[in-house]
C-alpha cells in the first residue's frame, strides 16, 4: 500500500488564501491584505506565507506588485491554465501543437461568426490593422498581433473554456509560435489568410470562417513539415 501524502503547511495556507479570496468576494484586480497582515491572520512566519504566495502567483490566482502589494490575479477563475514549467518543444511536438490547433480553432471561428457583436468585430479588425503595420521585418510586434488575432477569434466564439485552451496553447508555446513565424517566412500570405478569416466572420458565414481557419492552419503546418524535413 502506498503512503498517503499529507498536506504541508504551505498547502493548507494556499487553500486558506483561496478561501479568503472567495469568501471575501474579491474580484481580479482587488487589493488583498499586506504580507504582515496575512502572516498575523494565519499565524505563520513570513517565509511560509511567501512560499504559498509564490504558488498562487504561478497559477495567476494572485499578482505580487513590487512596492504596491498583493492583488487578486486575472486568472483566479480560469479552469484551464498553461503549464509554467513547459520545456522547449522538439520538431514532432511542434507539429502536434499545430495539429491540436487545427482541431480546435476552426469550429471556434465558425462560432465567432455566429456570436460576435459589432464592437467585437471592430476590435478584431483593429488587431489585424496592427499586424498590417509590421509586415516588413518587425517580427516581435507581428507575432504579438497574430497571436492576439487567434486569441480574440477564440474568445468571440463565446465558450470561455475553449478560449482558455487556445490561450494556454499559445502562451505555453510562445517561443515555438515565434519559430513557426520564422520557418513559415511568408508574412504577407499569413496576413492575407487572416484577413480572409475576418471577412468570413464579418459576413456571418460560419462555414466559410471554419473552412478558412482550417485551410490557414493546415497551410502553415504543411509548410513547417516541408521545411523541417528539408536539409538546410
Amino acid at each position: 500500500m502506498s503512503e498517503v501524502t499529507r498536506p504541508t503547511l504551505s498547502d493548507a495556507l494556499t487553500e486558506r488564501m483561496l478561501e479568503l479570496i472567495r469568501t471575501g468576494g474579491h474580484r481580479p484586480g482587488d487589493r488583498l491584505p499586506s504580507t504582515r497582515e496575512l502572516s498575523q491572520r494565519f499565524a505563520v512566519t513570513t517565509p511560509t506565507l511567501r512560499e504559498a504566495l509564490r504558488r498562487l502567483e504561478a497559477t495567476g490566482a494572485i499578482e505580487l506588485r513590487h512596492g504596491s502589494g498583493i492583488y487578486v490575479g486575472a486568472d483566479i477563475e480560469r479552469l484551464v491554465l498553461p503549464n509554467p514549467n513547459m520545456r522547449e518543444m522538439h520538431a514532432a511536438q511542434l507539429l502536434e501543437l499545430l495539429g491540436a490547433r487545427i482541431v480546435i480553432e476552426p469550429p471556434l471561428a465558425a462560432m465567432a461568426a455566429q456570436h460576435a457583436g459589432r464592437e467585437e468585430l471592430a476590435a478584431l479588425k483593429q488587431v489585424l490593422d496592427e499586424a498590417g503595420r509590421h509586415l516588413r521585418g518587425e517580427d516581435a510586434e507581428l507575432h504579438d498581433a497574430n497571436m492576439s488575432f487567434h486569441r480574440a477569434t477564440a474568445r468571440l466564439a463565446g465558450n470561455s473554456v475553449l478560449h482558455e485552451v487556445v490561450d494556454s496553447l499559445l502562451t505555453v508555446h510562445g517561443p515555438e509560435q515565434r519559430e513557426i513565424l520564422q520557418i513559415f517566412d511568408d508574412r504577407r500570405r499569413d496576413y492575407d489568410e487572416h484577413l480572409a478569416i475576418l471577412e468570413a466572420i464579418e459576413a456571418r458565414d460560419a462555414a466559410q470562417a471554419e473552412s478558412r481557419m482550417r485551410a490557414h492552419l493546415v497551410d502553415v503546418k504543411t509548410v513547417i513539415e516541408h521545411r523541417l524535413q528539408s536539409p538546410r
